[in-house]
């Protein structure tokens, strides 16, 4: 028998620890960028996962190989009917407590939207009395932040009526707080659609819970290498022995666990085309687990996390690539959209 080395790389990428079963349905935004535009607007928004499809689009990256040349690309659907704007919330900053809310108002919440399946109690709000207070605290406060509700009727693949509630920073130009408070205030109790936040062409990031794949042996979760079939291993080849010197396990030790549902963050995927007739971008007996488009929808390039049905959170790109800082937005030019059916795909 010749040598066998004793060490080896470790398998499994520890930038996504602890592998833990995500809280919720729907991530919580915890970053937010700077922006340089000069205008307060939305800085994300909800949507559903829909499924994939492809397209031909003429490349307009300057510096490319394809560039000028008609190329297929995957594309994901999400379907985005409007958002409801239920509440305005101003933050203050102290330096023992940091960033915590001051106060919030609250605008009309309609019937329809039935957000009691949401949240329990309701109860009744000072509207005038918060808005007054939020004015009066300009000097104070350091982010306008909204509470928005996703319309889930309004889809054609999803049979819920419980909105799911997000809270979207508002995006403050120059530290003009007064024009974001204004603007926040201006929406409060309206409808907001995806496309006065989002353009076709510009790079969002994608926050969605991954596909749970329940607990999972070693080998598929950090990838480890099975033993050999001509070693004695009575005790199994798909294990790992503990490397332990008194202290227990290290918890680098490659491990079974849980594996998938995970909250995860895709960055920079680019929106490739958005329309509000989902009919033409449904293929022939509907998307796979999912049915009709009815409402708005964005193609995203390439694949995003989650199953169809799930809650996306789209947000303005935190960390944008030089690319897409130097050519900007540009509305890239669809000339098919795949309409063939995907059962049995």
């Amino acid at each position: 028998m010749g040598h066998r080395k004793k060490s080896a790389a470790r398998r499994g990428s520890l930038g996504f620890y602890p592998r833990q079963r995500a809280e919720e349905f729907v991530p919580r935004i915890k970053s937010w960028p700077v922006l340089s535009i000069q205008e307060p607007k939305l800085l994300g928004f909800i949507g559903y996962k829909v499924g994939m499809t492809h397209v031909f689009m003429v490349e307009n990256r300057q510096g490319l190989p394809t560039y000028g040349k008609e190329v297929m690309k995957p594309v994901t659907v999400v379907e985005v009917p409007p958002v409801y704007v239920l509440a305005v919330r101003g933050y203050a900053f102290d330096v023992n407590k940091g960033l915590y809310p001051l106060t919030e108002a609250w605008g009309k919440v309609p019937d329809n939207l039935e957000l009691e399946r949401r949240l329990k109690t309701l109860g009744s709000f000072d509207n005038e009395g918060s808005i007054k207070e939020l004015q009066s605290s300009l000097n104070e406060l350091k982010e306008i932040r909204v509470l928005i509700a996703s319309q889930p009727k309004l889809t054609g693949g999803l049979s819920k009526k419980k909105p799911d509630v997000i809270e979207v920073k508002v995006n403050t130009p120059s530290n003009d707080m007064k024009k974001a408070l204004d603007y926040a205030l201006g929406k409060l109790g309206q409808q907001v659609s995806i496309k006065e936040v989002f353009q076709t062409g510009q790079v969002v990031d994608v926050l969605a819970v991954t596909k749970g794949k329940g607990w999972q042996g070693v080998i598929k979760r950090a990838g480890a290498k099975q033993l050999p079939r001509w070693t004695k291993h009575r005790k199994g080849s798909r294990k790992i022995g503990a490397r332990s010197h008194g202290l227990g396990t290290w918890w680098e030790n490659p491990s079974p666990g849980q594996l998938g549902f995970h909250r995860r963050t895709e960055y920079n995927k680019r929106i490739l085309d958005m329309g509000d007739d989902g009919f033409k971008i449904t293929p022939a007996g509907g998307f796979v687990n999912y049915g009709v488009v009815k409402s708005s929808y964005i193609l995203l390039d390439g694949s995003i996390p989650g199953t169809p049905k799930r809650p996306i959170v789209l947000r303005y790109p935190i960390r944008p690539p030089v690319w897409y800082l130097t050519m900007g937005i540009k509305k890239p030019q669809i000339t098919y959209i795949s309409l063939s059916s995907k059962q049995g795909v």
